[in-house]
């Protein structure tokens, strides 16, 4: 920050500016409990010291101790990067786009118990209820590293409310998680790129529907195919629409070489659209169940409101485990 050329690009001296402001609080909290620890063993070490609220303060340090170590597990090398986070309808039509929709709350719920702040940044409506897809640009400390363990299949069984006869229904949708990537992170070729504009359908003002502000990308060499309509123009929507997509071509090289190392290790299996990451399971009982960590609960309701600690904190432990 002392270079005479920091402000030369104030977005990215913002975001650095930002982070050292986080780093100082972190290293302030750690030495904080260093000192408390200091002072709580120099009462033990002394002369007929009264114990009695001792084992009390102990326990209230171990407790700052533990909640200050789960930031440690965001050691990813993007963990402390925002995210774009979208979902996915399933098939199955209404009983789907509804539980998209239930996902979708269930995340901005989150989002807000972290201080993290959401933004929608694309949105298809189901034609009866619930949404196709949407996504959201998440920012705040540590977006990345509190949702990169949501990416995947998402698999709900309840009893249907579109139902009539009541019967039990299982539907799926899935939650692509990406970080939000500096502009060197992935170098793409504009030749390969095919930008189309479209009218808006979305929020965003007097222009929407009146202008060409809509903007869908087309990477041709992968097929990837990213849309951005929410923002007021078309040049905003363009740059969205580039973190969306630097995001999905950093995270498929990073698949590709997993992959490669898996065969070579004799332990590749092909991922497939029925190799959900979580159930949700409604009836005939309660229980949330991560298929990868084998965490589970039985509050379905805290967990649909955005109570997700847990399960990312399994996750990360995980992770750490397997590393």
């Amino acid at each position: 920050m002392s270079r005479p050329d920091f402000w030369s690009n104030p977005e990215a001296a913002k975001k650095k500016s930002k982070r050292r402001e986080e780093l100082v609080g972190e290293i302030k909290q750690w030495q904080g409990l260093k000192d408390d620890l200091a002072a709580l063993a120099g009462i033990v070490s002394g002369q007929g010291v009264d114990d009695s609220g001792l084992a009390t303060e102990y326990e209230a340090l171990q407790k700052k101790f533990e909640e200050l170590e789960f930031f440690v597990l965001f050691s990813g090398a993007y963990d402390q990067s925002d995210c774009i986070l979208a979902i996915h309808a399933g098939v199955g039509g209404t009983e789907a786009q509804d539980w998209a929709e239930m996902l979708l709350r269930m995340y901005l719920r989150f989002c807000e118990r972290k201080g993290l702040s959401a933004r929608m940044v694309d949105e298809s409506r189901g034609g009866e209820a619930g949404i196709k897809s949407a996504v959201l640009e998440i920012s705040g400390p540590y977006g990345y590293g509190w949702l990169k363990s949501e990416r995947g299949v998402h698999r709900l069984v309840r009893i249907s409310p579109f139902d009539a006869e009541k019967m039990r229904h299982t539907s799926f949708a899935l939650v692509e998680v990406l970080p939000v990537l500096e502009e060197v992170a992935v170098t793409i070729d504009p030749k390969d790129l095919r930008i189309d504009t479209y009218l808006s359908s979305g929020h965003g003002g007097q222009s929407v529907q009146t202008t060409y502000s809509a903007v869908r990308i087309t990477h041709l060499p992968t097929g990837i195919v990213v849309t951005c309509q929410n923002e007021r123009s078309q040049q905003q929507n363009k740059e969205t629409a580039m973190k969306v997509l630097r995001g999905k071509l950093h995270l498929m090289a990073e698949e590709v070489q997993e992959k490669e190392l898996k065969k070579v290790r004799g332990e590749y299996k092909e991922a497939a659209w029925g190799n959900q990451i979580r159930s949700y399971v409604l009836h005939p009982y309660q229980m949330v169940k991560d298929l990868r960590t084998k965490f589970e609960t039985a509050d379905t309701d805290s967990v649909l409101d955005g109570k997700l600690e847990e399960f990312v904190e399994s996750y990360l432990r995980l992770k750490a485990k397997k590393s």
